[in-house]
């Protein structure tokens, strides 16, 4: 049975002010959050690391989590949404390139569950396959480079 679908998004390329400022980061998690129709449940954690960090966030939902983290030093902002119901598509790629100055954008998903992880040959012990393993079959990556 699946039991959800998880994103996994690097955006690389983006502005160091911009990955430093966590209103904008901030900005784009509640714009995902909102596009998405999920329900964020108390409130969202987030943390300013000491210059020249980034900014790391974590929101607790009914549908699951979201998370991200903010790399100035490398010009990279990863997210990781996790929902254990369907939801429409995310415009990761328009919105990162828009909010962060992203100049390439890689989103992968996996399916999540029992019949999910059968479908996958390469099998960590237990006989049941890794994560990489789930990630790497159950990829759908799309990459937007720069003008």
């Amino acid at each position: 049975m699946n039991v959800g679908t998880e994103w996994l998004v690097d955006a690389e390329g983006c502005s160091t002010d911009l990955l430093r400022d966590v209103d904008t980061v901030r900005g784009l998690c509640e714009e995902v959050i909102g596009d998405l129709g999920l329900r964020v449940v108390g409130e969202p954690m987030w943390h300013q690391f000491p210059q020249p960090g980034g900014v790391t966030g974590l929101y607790l939902l009914t549908e699951s989590h979201l998370a991200c983290h903010t790399f100035p030093e490398t010009g990279l902002a990863t997210f990781n949404l996790y929902c254990c119901r369907p939801r429409p598509p995310f415009a990761w790629e328009v919105r990162l390139r828009a909010l962060l100055g992203a100049t390439r954008v890689t989103v992968r998903t996996a399916a999540r569950g029992a019949q999910a992880a059968t479908d996958h040959d390469s099998l960590e012990l237990g006989g049941r396959p890794s994560f990489e393993a789930e990630v790497s079959e159950l990829t759908s990556a799309r990459e937007v480079s720069g003008l």
